[in-house]
């Protein structure tokens, strides 16, 4: 029997209050990565099975209404920067495509709007404010913070929520200053109000294999109305469009209207922004300029990769892992050379020019046929493998899934599949952060990965690895030298460069390496060595020592004073432990 006493009643009133809290830093986040700190904090105390200790007042980890309102707080993200120096302020707005967004000064009239105010407000350049469809108290008190923002007599950001006289529901408007030389002071004002860019029905036809009324559906929940609103406007009775909203979740392989609404976004995204790939690595002194090989594939993708070392020499596949790190310092890459070593980086489906999968592919699957695949091409019958971390279930799996290709396999810095909420709990915070909320919350992964990598953006990659692994001394030691930070930075170009973000990679890498994939480990027949670090932010000594007798056929060993780096503080270590597996 359900409680209904004062202790429940008091839990479900703080409940409801957490809740609020967490709606608060979603926006918060969506509005300014930076504040991504505040978020993670907020969450860790307030939603289950995240904390340690008592849980009645913790929010469930799967919260339809956080979901919800996390598929409006993604329309912030990665859409525009709050100042520019790159031209005049119309430029802000060719940014936005797809949110309603204007300038103004807080005067009687808009400044100038994008395509998507236009369509979702019916105002243009010139025309006032009053026409916007808010109550005119509402545009009294938005002109009234546009003044203040544009001037600096307020906080730089500011959130509004209003209600829209048009839809009846709720808008949310952020205003931020512009830099600019006009005069009086300009104000950035982004909503959330959305619209479809012209053609994007063909898109999601296609796409989804919808038909024209699905699309419709579509096209009506993702622009925020009520299935009531829509089925009046159809002239269908509200019962016909939940069946047909039943149909569009199958269709979309997706579990409610908030996953559908980030479906949707998403691939607006990849239609409104070019897919730009990773150009050729550049020459970052010590390491040398190196060419993309690619292949296309039978479903149709291209698959990329490198090589370095002896082009002659015994072929060693090396494992990238997430964060795409697909060079070695200069030292490292000459002695492969001097060693007799073939070194082999395929980038992995989703990163760089590589393309993603198919929705539907299972990821560890796809992703070891693709190493299969540019073993082949090459003509390569028998290879070791170096994996960094959570890479160690795609070199397991390929020994698997072909028999005789695998000679051996070293892990460095390696992730074994996780038992316990302990386990994670033993986290540094932001990969527990990350890692945590992809088994327990997949669906609220993508936007957490999407400010993630906002956030790398806005601090540069230097600055964000030393706030995502400051919790250990030794990674930071490392990372300060000056050849393993070329080596990452040039590295991890395939992951996040000037023209590319790969969070959605990021986020099938992270929902694969948290299943539980020990059936795996205890099938391999190979040898494999690990090497392990003792201040690994992501995997502890602990927890290592812990999975140990559930694996007693692998080989650990601890590297004193290594992290998640540990390949690039040791790699003469790795590559002795690697000569063994080599076919020579």
């Amino acid at each position: 029997m359900k409680e209904t006493g004062p202790k429940n009643q008091t839990a479900q009133i703080v409940a409801r209050d957490h809740r609020a809290e967490i709606v608060d830093r979603l926006y918060d986040v969506a509005l300014d990565p930076i504040r991504l700190d505040e978020l993670l904090e907020v969450w860790e105390g307030r939603v289950a099975p995240l904390r340690v200790g008592p849980v009645e007042t913790a929010i469930p980890i799967e919260d339809p209404e956080i979901e919800a309102h996390i598929g409006r707080a993604r329309v912030f993200l990665d859409r525009f920067e709050a100042t520019r120096e790159d031209g005049g302020y119309r430029s802000i707005l060719a940014d936005i495509p797809r949110a309603a967004a204007f300038i103004s000064n807080g005067g009687s009239t808009v400044a100038a709007c994008n395509r998507a105010a236009a369509q979702a407000f019916g105002i243009a350049e010139g025309a006032p404010i009053s026409a916007l469809p808010l109550d005119a108290e509402d545009i009294t008190t938005l002109r009234s913070v546009i003044r203040k923002v544009a001037a600096g007599r307020a906080e730089k950001v500011i959130t509004l929520r209003i209600r829209s006289t048009l839809t009846g529901g709720p808008v949310i408007m952020r205003v931020s200053p512009v830099e600019s030389a006009e005069k009086p002071p300009l104000a950035l004002v982004l909503s959330t109000e959305l619209v479809w860019p012209e053609g994007f029905e063909v898109t999601v036809q296609e796409a989804f294999d919808l038909t024209a009324a699905e699309v419709e559906i579509v096209r009506s929940i993702t622009l925020g109305l009520p299935l009531k609103d829509i089925a009046e406007a159809r002239g269908r009775s509200l019962e016909t469009v939940r069946t047909q909203v039943r149909s569009i979740l199958a269709k979309t392989e997706t579990h409610g209207q908030s996953e559908l609404v980030r479906v949707v976004l998403g691939l607006m995204d990849v239609s409104l922004i070019p897919s730009v790939g990773a150009d050729p690595l550049p020459r970052q002194g010590g390491l040398d300029d190196l060419p993309f090989h690619s292949l296309h594939l039978p479903d149709g993708r291209r698959l990329t990769w490198i090589e370095f070392g002896d082009p002659a020499g015994a072929p060693l596949l090396y494992m990238h892992l997430d964060y795409g790190l697909i060079r070695w310092t200069a030292t490292a890459e000459r002695q492969a050379r001097a060693r007799g070593i073939r070194v082999i980086v395929p980038v992995r489906a989703g990163y760089g020019r590589s393309d993603l999968h198919a929705r539907g592919v299972d990821h560890l699957t796809g992703c070891t046929e693709d190493y299969a695949a540019v073993l082949e091409h090459l003509g390569v019958t028998s290879v070791a493998i170096l994996a960094l971390g959570a890479d160690l279930r795609f070199a397991i799996n390929l020994s698997l899934l072909r028999p005789g290709l695998v000679r051996g396999i070293v892990g460095c810095a390696a992730q074994l599949p996780l038992r316990t909420a302990a386990q994670y709990d033993r986290m540094d915070k932001w990969q527990r952060f990350i890692l945590a909320n992809a088994r327990y919350a997949p669906r609220v992964l993508p936007f957490l990965v999407q400010a993630g990598f906002s956030l790398a953006r806005r601090l540069g990659k230097e600055a964000f690895f030393a706030k995502v692994n400051g919790g250990s001394p030794a990674d930071m030691e490392t990372f300060a030298r000056a050849d393993v930070r070329e080596a990452v930075l040039a590295g991890s170009e395939v992951t996040l460069g000037p023209k590319l973000s790969v969070h959605e990679a990021f986020t099938r890498e992270c929902i694969s390496s948290e299943k539980d994939w020990s059936g795996i480990v205890r099938a391999c027949v190979v040898p494999v060595v690990l090497l392990q670090g003792d201040q690994d932010p992501q995997t502890p000594m602990q927890t290592i020592r812990e999975l140990m007798g559930d694996f007693p056929h692998l080989q650990i060993s601890f590297v004193p004073h290594t992290g998640q780096l540990l390949f690039f503080a040791a790699w003469q270590q790795a590559l002795a432990a690697l000569e063994p597996f080599l076919p020579r």
